[in-house]
Parts: structure tokens; C-alpha cells; sequence
């Protein structure tokens, strides 16, 4: 089977995440949205359908007979029955909205000449940058199923201490170990779902955790951290001090004191020792949150969200942040102060005043970061930054 993951019409709704990716890759639970297709479909080659100035990194791969699925969506195996059933020429959708379709791209200029089918499974589906956060739980519950059935977890030390049945109604164990992963005298709470623990984590003594909870492979928490669920620690992510329903992509880190909650980090970001986001306005009113599909802050129907965070973006120490700051690519924000909830991308500097990132500046800065995890900022990622830096350049009047 060929499939291509393509953006769909939330796009605009999910940057500043999706500026550097497509949206299927998107990590919300313990897998990307593009990894729970491949494990759902192993057979099958997956490439995306994604903005122009992307697809030197994320190119398609379409044949005459391509599945076509919505990057937004949370892959499950009921929904992957539906698609797998798909016939030549026939589309698939939930709630009015446009599933999977198999054909080519110029069906999607006629989808409604297409045999269409309804799906039953009622998939989610990421709409707005929150619902990452908001749907983690389930997410998490969803890929745990996927990635440990059949396995068997690695023994955990007798220091460990679980709160909670070890063992799920479903069989599975409550806690998921994989190799080389190291645990000692940390306390793991799995009343309220699974705890994933990946290759070469390592979690450190005194961590305190509630389910749900996963970290891939290569993360770290520090000593004496308190995380609640549902949350997410992506690839060589390293955290500290105190996080509640967080996601973070991969390769960022939050090592020190101070809190997050309700907060999506991307990839390369860092926040300095002491840096404290807020998830909850002093009054309790509803939250509304910078749009870039709308240009404008729009309301969410949320008491409680945090910090959305653009990749390679920094934060200095004691830093505060207000409810629902969204900051943008390669930001590099520090000083004591709230600045405001919209920060463009490329901005340097404090509430005392901001100035544009010089590219070749931000190349410098990426490349020691990246290298330090033995990865390459490569010619393409540097096209791809410069790109975002000429669309996000009309953000300074918004944001400043």
C-alpha cells in the first residue's frame, strides 16, 4: 500500500509547530501521528503532502493508486480497518470531515463524485495547537496498546516503588520498560493509566510520576521531578522541576525548577533554570490564544492552557511566561518579565525590547545544539528556515 499524509485545511492552525513539518508529524501520545500509521500499516511506504517549501525534506511519493490520509488524525486500529477496506475511488469520512480517500490527487477536486463512506470510530483529530495536549491521554492509552502488546518489559529495580495495580484489566503490564532504560528509587503512579518508558531513558531518584506518562528513547528526568499526566517527554527531551499534561516533540529540554502545564514544546527548545509558565488566568475566565489561520486571538472555550513553543526557540532564566504565550520559531526570549502571549518568530531579547535573529546567527546558534545530539542543520533545513523567516516577517506588527 502507498500512502501520503497530507496537511489538510488545520495547517495554519497548528503553527507555529507545523512551520518546520508536516502536521503528521505531530507527536501527540507516545508516537508521531506519521509513526502510528507505520505501525498500523508496516507494509506500507508513507510520505507526505505538504507546503512547497517543505517537500525538498518531505517529498511525496504518489502511484495511480494512492490511500490519501489526514495528517491531523490519530491513527487507530478500527480506524485503520475502514481505510484499509477503502476500494479504488472511494472516500472516507467523520463529522463532515475528510478522512482518507483512495485515488489520486486530482480526486480531491471532485470528492463529491466519490463513493463515500462513513466512518464509526469517531477518530481524533487535531484541529488546534491545545487539542494536542487535551488529547494526549487517550493518545498515549491508544499507542501504549500498539507498542507493547506481545512484549516483554524489562524488570524494573526493587527501588522502584508503583502506586496502583501493576497489571492493566486489558493483561498488559501498568508499567513498560524497554531496553537499557534505568530507573531507580523513583515513584510511579499508575491509578489512571500506563507509564512508557523507552530505550535509554533514564529517570533519576526522587521523581515522583503519574500515569499517563511515556518517554522516548534517550530522555532524561532530573532528580526530584513531579510530573503529572498526561504527559509526554519526545526524544532526548530532558525535564525538571514540575510538568503537567505537557507534550514535548523531541530533543528539547526543561531541566531545572519551575513549572509547565498544558504546554506543547517543540523540537530544540530549551527553558532556563526557574522558568515558570502560567496555565490559568488570576480571574479564571476563558483563555484565548494567538491564530495564525486567523491572524487575530481567538477564544478556546479553555480555563487551562500554557505555553506553546516554536522549535529552536530559547528562554532564559527566572523567565516568566503569561497563560497561553505562544512563541514562535527561533525565539530567544529572557528577563524577569511577561512579555506579551504573541512573540514572532526570530525575535531576541526582553520586554525592554526586541530585534530581529540575523540567519546566519541562528545557523551558528542551531548547528552547536544540534550537534551536541549528533545531528546535522543541513542545507535543506537552513532553505526551509530562511523560508520562515521571509513568511513570519510580517509578524513583527502583531507581535512587538
Amino acid at each position: 500500500m502507498n500512502i501520503i499524509l497530507f496537511d489538510g485545511k488545520y495547517r495554519k492552525n497548528l503553527l507555529p509547530l507545523t512551520f518546520t513539518r508536516p502536521t503528521a508529524e505531530l507527536r501527540v501520545g507516545i508516537l508521531t501521528l506519521r509513526e502510528k500509521w507505520e505501525k498500523l500499516f508496516p507494509e506500507a511506504k508513507i510520505s507526505f503532502w505538504t507546503e512547497e517549501y517543505l517537500r525538498r525534506k518531505y517529498p511525496a511519493f504518489e502511484t495511480d493508486d494512492t490511500v490519501f490520509i489526514a495528517g491531523n488524525v490519530c491513527g487507530n486500529q478500527s480506524l485503520a480497518g475502514e481505510i484499509q477496506s477503502l476500494n479504488y475511488g472511494e472516500c472516507l469520512f467523520a463529522s463532515g470531515e475528510l478522512i482518507a480517500l483512495r485515488g489520486k490527487k486530482s480526486d480531491f477536486a471532485r470528492v463529491e463524485d466519490l463513493s463515500i463512506k462513513e466512518s464509526a470510530c469517531a477518530p481524533v483529530q487535531i484541529r488546534y495547537l491545545y487539542d494536542i495536549f487535551l488529547n494526549n491521554e487517550k493518545a498515549l492509552n491508544d499507542d501504549y496498546k500498539l507498542l507493547v502488546a506481545g512484549k516483554q518489559s524489562q524488570t524494573l529495580s526493587p527501588t522502584v516503588t508503583i502506586v496502583g495495580n501493576p497489571v492493566r484489566p486489558d493483561g498488559l503490564p501498568a508499567v513498560f520498560v524497554e531496553h537499557k532504560a534505568h530507573l531507580e528509587c523513583a515513584v510511579l503512579n499508575v491509578q489512571n493509566g500506563p507509564v512508557y518508558i523507552g530505550k535509554d531513558v533514564q529517570i533519576m531518584e526522587g521523581s515522583c510520576i503519574r500515569a499517563p506518562f511515556a518517554a522516548c528513547e534517550h530522555a532524561v528526568v532530573n532528580m526530584g521531578s513531579k510530573i503529572y499526566g498526561a504527559t509526554t517527554l519526545g526524544p532526548y527531551c530532558k525535564v525538571g522541576g514540575e510538568l503537567n499534561n505537557v507534550v514535548m516533540l523531541g530533543y528539547s529540554n526543561k531541566a531545572h525548577d519551575g513549572f509547565l502545564g498544558n504546554a506543547v514544546i517543540g523540537e530544540w527548545c530549551n527553558l532556563g533554570a526557574g522558568t515558570t509558565a502560567s496555565n490559568l488566568k488570576n480571574d479564571y475566565s476563558e483563555i484565548k490564544i494567538w491564530n495564525y489561520a486567523e491572524e487575530r486571538f481567538v477564544k478556546t472555550g479553555l480555563q487551562f492552557c500554557g505555553l506553546i513553543m516554536g522549535d529552536h526557540s530559547k528562554i532564559g532564566i527566572n523567565s516568566m511566561l503569561n497563560t497561553a504565550t505562544v512563541m514562535g520559531i527561533a525565539v530567544n526570549f529572557f528577563g524577569s518579565n511577561f512579555p506579551k502571549t504573541f512573540i514572532p518568530s526570530f525575535a531576541k531579547g526582553s520586554v525592554a525590547g526586541f530585534s530581529s535573529h540575523e540567519l546566519k546567527q541562528f545557523y551558528a546558534m542551531a548547528e552547536t545544539v544540534m550537534n551536541r545530539r549528533g545531528k546535522t542543520l543541513t542545507e535543506i533545513d537552513k532553505e526551509i528556515y530562511a523560508t520562515i523567516f521571509d513568511i513570519t516577517a510580517k509578524y513583527w506588527r502583531v507581535g512587538m
